[in-house]
């Protein structure tokens, strides 16, 4: 039986939201990178050096060991191989039939940065940020710098047409949107949504067209539309790192939440970790 979280969660918004939720797992290091994929939840377990899936009913299973320390991140190729960034050694890791992980690109030519996160769009263009920059490795295994001057890239999403790319820069407290082109390519940089004191970490997006952003030193996981006006807000009893929406009719948001210390105590973190979830009036689109 799942256990239940009611005070830890208050929603405030001026939509019909449910109040209660799930804790669907807990005793986690810290959970990041959370993707719906092929009837489970997937996420990366920082601390423990582990790619985890789950299902609904709370049964685990560790699908792959990550020989890397923090941050490390996963998606899928269009074959369905698991990629997962191995950020402070910048390689983008592939996962084979056998369980072994291979080089799929190695980035270390384009940045001295940990890279953080990653999205693989429908045409099987990946993108991966840190440092300040996005890179983009195509189908090909060209690699290339496509952004810059970033305000410490965190979550990425592409619309479910492939045209724009959102990306949560989380020391400029703004979502920002690139249109991509055909070959990949990121121009027309804007702001999406300027969130004031929100300090955006993982993101996903709704058949609305809205945007749900994770928010670790707030301890909120908030839904806003394009130009900023806040649609709906979930208050956490800690931080909230990541979230994707998933589930049987994609209205299921799932919340990667933990303590958080800062970097120098941040083993104190490990053991906090919680997978929240909650239902949501529109299903995730896009991708990842």
């Amino acid at each position: 039986m799942l256990s239940r979280f009611l005070k830890e969660v208050a929603i405030s918004s001026n939509l019909s939201l449910a109040a209660e939720g799930q804790v669907l797992l807990a005793g986690l290091g810290i959970g990041e990178s959370p993707r719906w994929h092929d009837g489970r939840l997937w996420f990366c377990n920082w601390g423990m050096q582990e790619v985890v899936a789950v299902d609904l009913e709370g049964n685990r299973e560790v699908v792959a060991c990550v020989p890397t320390s923090i941050p490390f991140c996963i998606d899928w190729l269009p074959d369905e191989r698991l990629l997962i960034v191995s950020g402070q050694e910048r390689l983008l890791l592939r996962q084979e039939a056998d369980g072994t992980l291979a080089t799929h690109a190695d980035l270390n030519s384009l940045t001295q940065g940990a890279f953080n996160e990653i999205v693989v769009d429908g045409r099987g263009n990946i993108y991966v940020n840190g440092g300040d920059i996005v890179a983009l490795v195509r189908p090909d295994g060209s690699v290339r710098k496509v952004a810059d001057g970033i305000a410490f890239p965190n979550g990425m999403a592409v619309t479910p047409d492939n045209k724009t790319l959102i990306l949560a820069e989380s020391h400029g407290k703004r979502l920002t949107a690139f249109d991509i082109a055909p070959d990949g390519s990121l121009a027309n940089r804007r702001v999406w949504a300027d969130l004031g004191d929100g300090c955006p970490d993982g993101i996903c997006i709704d058949a609305d067209g809205a945007v749900w952003y994770a928010d670790v030193p707030n301890k909120l996981c908030v839904r806003v539309r394009q130009g900023g006006d806040v649609l709906a807000a979930i208050h956490l009893d800690r931080g909230c790192f990541a979230c994707t929406l998933g589930g049987a009719d994609g209205k299921t948001l799932f919340m990667m939440a933990a303590e958080w210390h800062g970097f120098p105590r941040m083993a104190e973190s490990f053991g906090t970790g919680q997978i929240l979830a909650v239902e949501v009036p529109a299903q995730g689109v896009g991708w990842p």
